[in-house]
């Protein structure tokens, strides 16, 4: 039976989950700024709740981005310092994705246009739609102002808003059947994602694990 730990800290959430003899634990908190102090004993408690050392581990997923750049250098920082350690292989997993993939398990939904709040005046943007349980993008991923915002060429049916870049509703181009502004991402939706990704053989090395910001003058180091 696969062995699977999935974390995230790429928005004020912090969140871990865990597969482990096919049944899933997670453990959830919002709690801004204070993920550095909080992630690692939140993993190790709800490894010790499950009976699972990390060793068991076959893999470490992790939202990858977009979110907050803090965030998600913590996330990458722990994955890849456990990665390492204990040889295991990683699964990025974007987190435009896991809002949609939560806006399925609670709303049930079918077809999502996640955002999240980027901050400067822009919304981190994706289209996703369920295909056998998995939220899969439509298009691309991308970072816009709220009046630059599209569906998918030929989208049709009805649509749901999932996540923070929904607080600019007023100003999105796009009409949604339905909305949730408060909705972050969660690593029991990030762990079902990893999940598919792992049995496709999606799995990285650690030192493969990289950030995705979509803004290109945050993520481009400077020339020296």
């Amino acid at each position: 039976m696969t062995t699977l730990l999935a974390l995230d800290t790429a928005t004020e959430a912090c969140s871990v989950a865990l597969l482990h003899d096919g049944k899933v634990s997670s453990h959830y908190e919002v709690i801004p700024r204070l993920h550095a102090q909080k992630l690692l004993p939140m993993i190790q408690q709800l490894l010790a709740d499950a009976g699972v050392t990390l060793q068991q581990l076959d893999a470490i997923a992790f939202g990858r981005g977009p979110g907050a750049f803090t965030g998600v250098r913590i996330a990458i920082g722990v994955v890849q310092g456990l990665a390492f350690a204990l040889e295991r292989p990683v699964l990025p997993v974007s987190n435009l994705a896991v809002l949609a993939q939560r806006a399925l398990r609670e709303q049930g939904v079918q077809q999502v246009a996640a955002a999240i709040d980027a901050r400067m005046d822009e919304v981190y943007w994706g289209c996703y739609q369920n295909v056998d349980g998995e939220m899969r993008l439509q298009g691309r991923e991308a970072v816009l102002p709220p009046e630059q915002v599209a569906l998918p060429a030929g989208a049709s049916g009805d649509w749901f808003g999932a996540g923070t870049g929904w607080g600019y509703a007023e100003r999105l181009a796009v009409k949604v059947s339905g909305q949730d502004a408060s909705l972050l991402p969660h690593a029991q939706d990030l762990l079902s994602l990893a999940t598919f990704a792992w049995q496709r053989g999606e799995a990285i090395v650690a030192d493969q694990a990289q950030p995705v910001y979509l803004r290109d003058k945050v993520a481009t180091p400077k020339a020296r």
